[in-house]
């Protein structure tokens, strides 16, 4: 079952890179509320996909996060936050330090990082640059 969980929220994540980076159609305006909503849910999907792998190797019993105010006996809720705090950080920013990663999660951690700066840029080739108007013969 872990196994099942675990390549569902890849493939979750992978899908919404698919769409954001090889769209069928984009033919939305060029500034809209519909790109923003796209663009914040894309990131959503992309944080609380990450925070799920961590949590779910941490459950696997592999150490990925150390949180420096979290105890030996820490509850699955405790888990939870520590790893949605660590996937939004990482994905907007570069990290404070209060919780860091070992291991496994370095490496995931440097892929997250570099969705976060990669995103935005994407979103505003699509939205700018492929919005060409079809060519008349």
């Amino acid at each position: 079952m872990w196994y099942v969980l675990f390549f569902a929220v890849v493939i979750c994540i992978l899908m919404a890179l698919r769409i954001l980076f090889f769209p069928d159609r984009f033919s939305l305006k060029q500034v809209s509320f519909e790109n923003f909503a796209f663009l914040g849910c894309t990131y959503v999907i992309i944080m609380i996909g990450f925070c799920l792998i961590f949590l779910l190797l941490e459950m696997k019993g592999m150490n990925v996060i150390i949180d420096a105010s979290s105890t030996e006996d820490d509850s699955w809720n405790q888990r939870l936050t520590s790893s949605l705090y660590l996937s939004a950080i990482t994905l907007f920013s570069v990290g404070y330090g209060d919780v860091v990663p070992i291991g496994i999660g370095r490496l995931l951690v440097m892929v997250e990082a570099l969705l976060g700066y990669t995103i935005p840029a994407a979103f505003v080739v699509r939205t700018f640059f492929d919005n060409d108007p079809p060519k008349n013969k």
